[in-house]
């Protein structure tokens, strides 16, 4: 077939466009994961900085405590015997009478406006980080990520359609005592074909299991296992004028016997 249908000089040009923009592609997403990394430096630091004010909060309240502490350690030193009627007002509280009453129903209030005021500022710190850089970045990671595995996954069911209802049918119609193609002719029409199609599949697994850590995603080293095989897809690609060539050619001698 290749004394038949030389390659023409167009393909080769053809398939370094295609490695260009693959390479522009490849530039671009390196640009993204700069400006992610970015984002997530500044991010730390106001991690950082909030860190280190609440430390200097903690240490103030901490002072604060061991004051009053001393000062109701005086106190009670200082405090006479006490009378009949103030052992018979303590009395009445313990047993909810009267002032016990009372300041049980300020306990509660206290509880309660605690609770809203928590409620409130954990609002408030939720908002903010929605709001934020950070949050904005992650929100796009994960849109790409999720983009990514419904992507591969409809590319790996079109590759096992390819492989599973055409190169394994002709490849069996080869082998056949008058076989309508050659085998040659079947691996140029499907070069690396099956090869990708395994490629791509173990990649759709290692991001489904990734995908069970989610949000903590490390997809780095997936993308190291790929890059390897670039001239797998070289191949495949400079391949493609070659194997239209190819398919055409029988299909123009079905055409003229079924004539």
């Amino acid at each position: 077939m290749s004394r038949i249908f030389p390659q023409l000089p167009g393909a080769v040009p053809a398939a370094y466009q295609v490695l260009s923009q693959q390479r522009e592609e490849l530039e671009q997403k390196y640009l993204h994961l700069l400006q992610i990394v970015e984002s997530e430096k500044t991010a730390k630091w106001q991690l950082m900085q909030q860190c280190e004010e609440q430390s200097l909060e903690i240490r103030r309240l901490k002072r604060e405590l061991i004051h009053l502490r001393k000062e109701q350690q005086s106190a009670e030193g200082s405090t006479e015997e006490e009378s009949d009627d103030i052992k018979k007002i303590k009395k009445e509280s313990n047993n909810g009478s009267g002032s016990g009453r009372f300041t049980q129903d300020v306990c509660k209030v206290q509880s309660f406006l605690r609770g809203w005021l928590c409620r409130r500022r954990w609002k408030s710190i939720v908002q903010d980080y929605i709001r934020s850089p950070h949050a904005e970045s992650m929100r796009k990671r994960n849109q790409i990520v999720f983009t990514m595995v419904e992507c591969e996954e409809e590319y790996v069911t079109q590759l096992s359609t390819l492989v599973t209802c055409f190169l394994r049918p002709l490849k069996m119609s080869a082998s056949s005592k008058k076989p309508p193609i050659t085998h040659e002719d079947v691996n140029s029409i499907f070069l690396n074909s099956e090869t990708i199609m395994f490629l791509h599949q173990i990649f759709y697994q290692g991001l489904r299991a990734r995908m069970e850590s989610w949000p903590t995603l490390v997809l780095g080293d997936l993308f190291d296992m790929l890059l390897p095989m670039l001239s797998i897809y070289q191949e495949y690609v400079r391949n493609h004028h070659y194997s239209l060539q190819v398919r055409n050619w029988y299909k123009h001698i079905q055409t003229g016997r079924y004539k």
